[in-house]
């Protein structure tokens, strides 16, 4: 069974920097596209980024701007760093794990970030 579970959200003042986590549990790791999405009040689940197993990253828009992604195959966990933060980026953020083979798509829990003065 699938579980991702994210962590390191949190309030920061605009123009700070955050980093959220996801740990990936019951899968082979290496066979899933991994990604953060978000979703702010109101407002439909968008995509923030994706990376393959390979490191290959693609990142939705100009999202890539201040927000990098990346994972570490060995501890089974991907990472969104996000910088210059701004008050718009209030969200809840989303691990998502997409699997080569059959696109089962699986989802964390979220984990909320705040930026606020």
């Amino acid at each position: 069974q699938v579980q991702l579970v994210e962590s390191g959200g949190g309030l920061v003042p605009p123009g700070g920097s955050l980093r959220v986590s996801c740990a990936a549990s019951g899968i082979i790791f290496y066979r899933y596209i991994m990604g953060w999405y978000r979703q702010a009040p109101g407002k439909q689940r968008e995509l923030i980024a994706t990376i393959s197993s390979s490191r290959r990253t693609n990142y939705a828009g100009s999202m890539n701007d201040r927000f990098t992604i990346s994972r570490d195959n060995a501890k089974n966990t991907v990472d969104l760093q996000m910088n210059s933060l701004k008050p718009e980026d209030t969200a809840v953020y989303y691990c998502n794990a997409r699997a080569y083979l059959t696109g089962v798509t699986s989802w964390g829990q979220g984990t909320q970030v705040t930026v606020s003065p």
